[in-house]
């Protein structure tokens, strides 16, 4: 009777070493990107603030043009992954395939569209006029990069489902080298000024491609796997991927409606918003690591019959989850004061900072639960769903968030809607979770 717990105990082992092996990769990976917007800034800051300011809104343009495609990854990983549980290497690196051909289809489109809609885009977006020439000049030609953006994800989901993530960590950081050292060559060296900033991040992005194709294609000629364009793979993929994609247009919504209430609020209130919300997204990353692990993990698992492995590995990745949820918590509670300093001196925005920074602290579990759940659903395939219960969330919290303003309420009541967009999201998740519905298995959903 003593020894009985042994048994789960060593199935807890197991799964601890896969999520460590998957997720600690996964992180340095995800910052990548915001790594290259960081290392742009830098050269382009010492131009000057017309320069600096026409970054970023062709930066918020081009993260949004991006960031709205993320199902590419998602969607493949889960798929990528049911088929390497069912053994099907080549049809596994098949699924991987139409992925990247669908990225490169919609990278065609996107192009079409910013090239020659970019003034009018920086001039909706607000610049001004000393900033929008320089806005025009980076987001055109950094619009040529985005088809090899796309790749990248496309096929960092397909390493993913093939259990691996260090490969994409390793692109990762020779991608952000090169963009670095191209940046000051061009920029200074060249003196080609922002144009330069442009060219080097597309030549970095368009390297960081080559390198995935070049990994892939390397392993569907190991595996006898076609490389050829298949119309009815690349329609499945794009299928399954519309519901994620309305999983993200629908959070990308509630991040867009929490800061246009900031910006109701006054402006110390909306700069302690923009401080907040980058913690909150560097959180989210953390978190978001461990949920890609889950993708890949269940994907797998579902896709090998083993229904128990897959709520296993689900219920110990919700361990996992609270536990880092409870940590980030206490890290971000006690180092508030810390924190503070290191963007803002101003008294106004200190205040409701210090204050809207502890509610934060304490959702992190919630948030914990959140992103792990998120993932397993992913790696289930399970994305009507996921889209329902996003789409829910929305329309309930924008009455929330708009109400603020109206009820005389402040930033930390505006985080207080945040605070219950992620309970309204856990309670569904969970909900979905608990019902089993999610569990099918098999090579394909």
């Amino acid at each position: 009777m003593t020894q009985a717990p042994a048994m789960p105990r060593r199935t807890d082992r197991r799964h601890d070493r896969e999520i460590i092996a998957l997720a600690l990769p996964a992180f340095g990976s995800l910052v990548a990107e915001p790594l290259f917007v960081m290392a742009d800034s830098a050269v382009i800051g010492h131009l000057g603030t017309p320069q600096l300011a026409g970054l970023g809104i062709a930066a918020a343009l081009l993260t949004t043009a991006v960031s709205v495609f993320v199902f590419l990854a998602y969607a493949t990983t889960a798929a990528v992954a049911r088929r390497v549980g069912a053994g099907d290497l080549p049809a596994a690196i098949r699924q991987g395939m139409d992925g990247i051909w669908l990225a490169l289809l919609l990278g065609a489109a996107v192009i079409a569209t910013v090239l020659p809609t970019a003034p009018w885009l920086v001039e909706a977006f607000g610049a001004s006029g000393t900033a929008a020439p320089y806005a025009t000049t980076y987001l055109r030609i950094s619009a040529l990069g985005i088809p090899a953006m796309l790749v990248v994800l496309a096929a960092t989901g397909v390493l993913r489902g093939l259990q691996d993530t260090r490969t994409p960590l390793y692109v990762a950081i020779g991608g952000f080298s090169l963009n670095a050292a191209l940046n000051i060559g061009l920029v200074y060296g060249a003196g080609l000024g922002i144009a330069g900033s442009a060219w080097g991040t597309v030549i970095a992005q368009c390297g960081m491609a080559a390198v995935y194709l070049a990994v892939v294609v390397r392993g569907a000629r190991r595996h006898g796997a076609s490389l050829r364009p298949d119309a009815a793979g690349i329609r499945a993929s794009a299928q399954a991927g519309v519901p994620l994609l309305v999983r993200t247009l629908s959070l990308r919504a509630v991040l867009m409606i929490a800061t246009a209430v900031a910006a109701r609020l006054g402006d110390a209130e909306v700069a302690a918003h923009q401080i907040v919300l980058t913690l909150w997204s560097l959180l989210a990353f953390a978190l978001d690591a461990i949920a890609i692990a889950g993708q890949a993990i269940i994907g797998r698992y579902l896709g090998a019959g083993d229904r128990d492995g897959a709520k296993a590995a689900c219920r110990r990745m919700v361990q996992w989850g609270i536990a880092a949820g409870l940590v980030l918590g206490v890290l971000v509670a006690l180092a508030r004061p810390l924190f503070i300093p290191l963007f803002t001196s101003d008294p106004a925005v200190e205040g409701p900072l210090l204050a809207t920074l502890l509610v934060v602290a304490v959702t992190q579990p919630v948030s914990g639960i959140v992103f792990i759940l998120d993932g397993v659903l992913m790696g289930a395939g399970d994305g009507p769903y996921l889209a329902w219960a996003m789409v829910v969330t929305l329309a309930l919290f924008a009455p929330a968030a708009l109400a603020v303003p109206a009820l005389g309420g402040g930033l930390v009541t505006l985080w207080g809607a945040m605070a219950l967009m992620m309970t309204v999201r856990l309670l569904t998740l969970w909900l979905r979770t608990r019902s089993g519905r999610w569990i099918v298995t098999g090579a394909s959903r």
